[in-house]
């Protein structure tokens, strides 16, 4: 029901159909394609609708503001965080975390055969887009046949944004059954520190230790960043 003195007009709900022509995402990527749009221009193709008196181009520069303009900063939001962006309610923030959910799969996507391990930097190419950028710390190990192909990753343990626990006997143990013949260790450092805690090196040698053990070749252990790594491995502490 309408309020006092409200034409239809002032109900409407805004899309990019009733922007001005130089300011519809759509049009300017039929014309000149995707790549010229801003990143708020490309959440409005997507998302689509604003708010009565404002347009959805505007609601999405509001959304990454927030993030200061950076897609890292948004994937580290929680839904609450993103749902406090006025406009923005539920359906749009599922459609939200469902592109974030697609960059993720599509950065961990390999072509043709198994994805090999030959340097520490092919162990973060691998696990940046898994743990590099989130807000707690998680510990994954990957599984390797002789050719130091990855026939399995997977996550060990997720703990605080400072800590997490390690077993070494749940690791080998998934190892075995995999019948994997090396090993690798990833975890990763919410505050961007790449320095190695006391912790670290523990878990790191009660791993080669283990490993050993089992006549598995341990490779690396590898701490990983949104921003770097750092390898056991290359500073020769292995």
């Amino acid at each position: 029901m309408k309020g006092y003195n409200e034409s239809e007009e002032e109900v409407k709900v805004l899309t990019v159909k009733d922007l001005d022509p130089d300011d519809r995402p759509r049009e300017k990527a039929l014309k000149h394609g995707c790549q010229v749009l801003t990143t708020p221009d490309l959440w409005a193709i997507i998302l689509r609708t604003g708010l009565v008196g404002k347009p959805i181009t505007e609601l999405c520069r509001d959304l990454m503001r927030e993030c200061d303009g950076k897609l890292c900063n948004l994937e580290r939001l929680t839904r609450q965080q993103i749902l406090k962006v006025k406009g923005l309610g539920t359906a749009k923030v599922l459609q939200i975390e469902a592109v974030m959910e697609l960059i993720r799969r599509y950065s961990r996507e390999t072509i043709g055969t198994r994805y090999r391990i030959r340097s520490s930097k092919d162990i973060y190419t691998l696990m940046r887009p898994e743990i590099g950028n989130l807000p707690h710390e998680e510990i994954w190990a990957l599984f390797l046949n002789r050719g130091n192909e990855v026939i399995h990753k997977m996550r060990m343990t997720q703990g605080s944004a400072v800590a997490s626990v390690f077993d070494v006997k749940a690791i080998l143990k998934e190892a075995l059954l995999r019948d994997a013949q090396g090993l690798v260790m990833c975890h990763n450092h919410p505050s961007g520190n790449l320095t190695a805690s006391v912790q670290d090196d523990n878990i790191t040698m009660k791993m080669k230790h283990g490993a050993q053990a089992m006549d598995i070749r341990f490779l690396d252990h590898v701490i990983v960043t949104s921003e770097n790594y750092y390898s056991y491995c290359d500073t020769g502490r292995l």
